[in-house]
């Protein structure tokens, strides 16, 4: 016992545990558990793609959306009835409306030809700038309303972002989505109009009354 006294009696500080050592540990069991529990999230998270109906607006007339676009038009999209309509509202600091926004781009150019489809995106809470800099860089010919002060948000039940809400011809919602696809958006279109045509092809307005 005294040769194990006399040991630890001549180590030098070197030779003693870091006084930090517990909390690292304890640090790294705790960021260990949250990642855990983030992985659990996403596991349990409906697919981006997948539309839901939880918003009340779905199967009811399209709430009014009037307002100054990024090239300084006033835009109503009641001027847009006889196509179908994607209202998505986004930001430019919003990582799933990053990742999404190549899937709207090429949603917008399979039926750029036909012209039966249009993307009206709502800025959520960003800069003018900001939001001209991320369509430069990133591509989007469509409509995108940059004056809402919250109001269209509030109409459209909004409680995060991405959001998009698909409008029929008629002006009734028909599907809401919290993060999309070009796929899964035809196939809304498709599905609501009972028929399975080719995207880009004009598609009849489903039944249900309009505004």
């Amino acid at each position: 016992m005294a040769d194990v006294l006399d040991a630890r009696e001549q180590a030098g500080p070197d030779d003693q545990p870091a006084p930090t050592s517990h909390v690292a540990r304890t640090a790294a069991i705790i960021v260990g558990i949250v990642l855990v529990l983030f992985i659990g999230l996403l596991a349990t998270r409906k697919p981006a793609d997948e539309a839901t109906v939880s918003n009340p607006l779905v199967n009811r007339a399209v709430p009014r959306v009037v307002g100054t676009t990024l090239d300084g038009r006033q835009l109503d999209v009641d001027t847009l009835r006889g196509k179908w309509v994607v209202v998505n509202f986004f930001a430019t600091w919003c990582t799933p409306c990053i990742l999404e926004h190549p899937e709207l781009v090429k949603f917008q150019k399979e039926h750029a030809a036909a012209g039966d489809a249009e993307v009206v995106s709502i800025v959520f809470n960003d800069q003018v700038s900001a939001v001209r800099s991320f369509f430069e860089r990133n591509g989007g010919d469509w409509s995108v309303i940059t004056s809402d002060d919250g109001r269209a948000a509030i109409d459209f039940g909004v409680t995060g972002i991405p959001e998009s809400f698909v409008v029929a011809p008629n002006g009734l919602v028909v599907a809401h989505f919290e993060g999309v696809t070009a796929e899964a958006l035809d196939g809304v279109i498709a599905q609501a109009s009972g028929d399975a045509a080719a995207p880009g092809t004009t598609a009849p307005a489903p039944d249900g009354a309009g505004r």
